[in-house]
Parts: C-alpha cells; sequence; structure tokens
C-alpha cells in the first residue's frame, strides 16, 4: 500500500545524509526503522505481561 510520508526538514536532511553515506536508499532507511520501532513497543508488552504472570501467579493459579 502506498504512503506518502512528509518530514521536517531537519528530519528529511539527517535522513538524506545517512542514506548517502550508507548507500541505501531513504524508504529503506524509514521501512526499518518503523520496523525496529514495532519490535521494541511489542518487546515492552511481553516484558510488561511476563512481569504480570510473575507478580500475580499466585492469583492465577488460584484462578484455574
Amino acid at each position: 500500500m502506498a504512503m506518502i510520508l512528509r518530514l521536517p526538514d531537519d528530519l528529511d536532511a539527517k535522513l538524506t545524509e545517512r542514506a548517502r553515506r550508507e548507500g541505501r536508499g531513504k524508504q529503506e532507511l524509514a521501512i526499518e526503522a518503523i520496523r525496529d520501532a514495532q519490535d521494541r513497543a511489542e518487546l515492552k508488552v511481553d516484558e510488561v505481561l511476563a512481569e504480570l504472570m510473575d507478580s500475580d501467579a499466585d492469583i492465577l493459579d488460584y484462578l484455574k
């Protein structure tokens, strides 16, 4: 699916420079950044759930 992403000038300049340095496209870098952010968000949810499972293990056992 197509998407237009408008960046502030300063961010676009940084992305352009990084793409030039790494010999990669700006789109490739943007997709990578979005995927990384999504992965970090999912890890945080998993960590919170794991902590809840540990801290509430007695209650969860009782409810079984």
